[in-house]
């Protein structure tokens, strides 16, 4: 069987893509930025906040988590998410890292 094509790059270059990937769309950042200003765990306000359907919701709160960027804990019938602290404070330090190493010295293109 052949190698996939994340076969050919380290872990973190793949972490760092998927984590991306999971933030790459509009309703994601609100969902995070939501999160963020609320400093607090978001259960069932996100329908309300946000416009979009339950379903919707769910679908990329999923995709935030397989990321590894939020958490979830079940508080009777109801799911709440937060930050994942490592797991931002890691993707932060990655992205500085790369934005950092770029030294502009005009003698590109």
């Amino acid at each position: 069987m052949g190698i996939t094509k994340t076969d050919i790059f380290n872990d973190e270059q793949n972490k760092l893509a998927l984590q991306l990937k999971a933030i790459a769309h509009p309703a994601r950042i609100a969902i995070l930025q939501h999160i963020i200003k609320a400093n607090a765990c978001i259960c069932g306000d996100l329908v309300d906040e946000l416009g979009l359907a339950q379903a919707t919701i769910s679908q990329h709160l999923k995709e935030l988590k397989n990321a590894g960027l939020i958490q979830g804990t079940i508080e009777g019938v109801s799911v709440c998410y937060c930050i994942e602290p490592k797991a931002w404070n890691n993707l932060q330090k990655e992205i500085n890292t790369m934005f950092a190493s770029y030294k502009d010295v005009n003698k590109c293109c």
